[in-house]
């Protein structure tokens, strides 16, 4: 399938689940568009910057992953990320998937009868294969990773002997 546009379906659900508040004058608080090719291990996010004091929100779908989809997991991708841009725009509590995010969600799911929403999906998704190893020089642990990382530390070693705070002797190094 091809990409699809997605303003008609951003205005389209802005009326339907969320009482046309992500728009202003039907000109909509977030922008909304399909990624470029890069984008191949999420099938959308929503993300926000503050710039002179103005706040800029954006929706990204991934092209690479759903453009191979139906119109139904588009449909609940947009909708996810939506239900995002509700939670932070309109409001305005920091969270990721907490309460107010679930409430939504499953408000829409039990009116919704051509697609469903959830917290994670199932899409598939080509990953390169984990080709180095890392090892915790606090505890030991060895770990696997896609790419090197640096400054990385083992979370449990963070958490268990410096308050969960980063701390370097917990660094995760690579052979």
């Amino acid at each position: 399938m091809s990409v699809i546009p997605l303003l008609p379906l951003f205005h389209k659900f802005n009326s339907q689940y969320f009482e046309n508040s992500l728009a202003v004058n039907n000109q909509p608080l977030v922008k909304v568009r399909w990624s470029d090719n890069r984008l191949k291990t999420t099938a959308g996010f929503y993300k926000r910057k503050r710039i002179n004091g103005f706040v800029d929100s954006e929706i990204i779908l991934s092209k690479p992953i759903l453009s191979k989809l139906s119109t139904s997991e588009i449909n609940s991708t947009l909708c996810h990320e939506m239900i995002h841009a509700w939670v932070d725009r309109i409001l305005k509590k920091n969270e990721i998937h907490g309460p107010n995010f679930l409430e939504k969600m499953n408000e829409i799911n039990n009116k919704e009868n051509n697609f469903q929403i959830s917290v994670r999906h199932s899409f598939p998704i080509e990953r390169r294969e984990l080709k180095y190893i890392g090892t915790c020089q606090n505890c030991g642990e060895k770990f696997f990773y896609r790419k090197r990382i640096k400054n990385i530390a083992c979370k449990k070693c963070c958490v268990n002997f410096f308050n969960g705070s980063w701390n370097k002797k917990c660094l995760i190094l690579f052979d």
